[in-house]
């Protein structure tokens, strides 16, 4: 098995990815190649509007492409249905979001578990993992909480929990740390990367702070990507 063929590789091929939108002609990525390593931890950068959370989705399998090949574990993902793709994104892949996602009405410890409820498995093991999870991450004080009573940091640590729960071969970060003031920033992404690395999990970050950048092997800026493809295909 090669490496890009490996648990937790990430690799797109000749991919073409096009929307509709009113009045600006509408939004086109195009990417010739990029891959990640199994276990490598990559931030990627770029302007406002050139794609990063569009790539996040085609990774993710929520958005399929146009044209060309999303692989990830070996998976080409954008050749699954519908269901074949939610069920391998519930299991393979956990995902941060800059607004956190939780929901309002489960404790901290409950929307740990969502993604397992989802897939109908909270066992014991489930929930010893949730609770060590979030000591981890240094939020078990949050396990009974609703979040309204976190603060933005501990509530996007629970929201690092929640991804790691299935034991995720990707961890797809969206802004993971955009709504944190910058040390709270620096806090969570240690912790984000630490238990990701406890968990032998492929990092992808999408991130508008610079200042961060030092803590990944790999930084990759998708408008230099697209300019790249765009040029080899004129």
């Amino acid at each position: 098995m090669s490496a890009m063929h490996s648990p937790g590789s990430v690799r797109l091929d000749g991919v073409r990815f096009s929307h509709a939108s009113d009045g600006d002609g509408g939004f086109r990525l195009a990417l010739r190649t990029l891959a990640v390593a199994p276990g490598e931890r990559v931030a990627c950068i770029g302007p406002s509007g050139s794609g990063k959370t569009t790539l996040i989705e085609l990774i993710a399998g929520i958005r399929l492409p146009d044209a060309g090949r999303v692989t990830v574990g070996g998976v080409e993902i954008s050749a699954l249905g519908d269901d074949a793709r939610r069920a391998w994104r519930r299991e393979r892949v956990g995902m941060v979001f800059q607004e956190f996602e939780l929901l309002d009405y489960l404790t901290g410890v409950e929307n740990v578990l969502l993604p397992r409820r989802l897939g109908g498995s909270v066992d014991a093991e489930a929930r010893s993992r949730a609770a060590a999870l979030l000591e981890r991450c240094g939020v078990g004080h949050a396990a009974r909480r609703l979040p309204a009573r976190l603060s933005q940091g501990e509530r996007q640590r629970v929201a690092v929990c929640r991804a790691l729960i299935a034991r995720p071969e990707v961890l797809l970060c969206d802004e993971g740390t955009g709504n944190l003031d910058p040390r709270t920033a620096r806090e969570t992404l240690d912790v984000l990367l630490g238990a990701a690395e406890d968990a032998g999990a492929t990092v992808f970050f999408v991130t508008h702070d610079h200042g961060l950048l030092d803590s990944f092997d790999r930084v990759i800026d998708l408008a230099e990507l697209r300019e790249t493809a765009e040029g080899a295909a004129r």
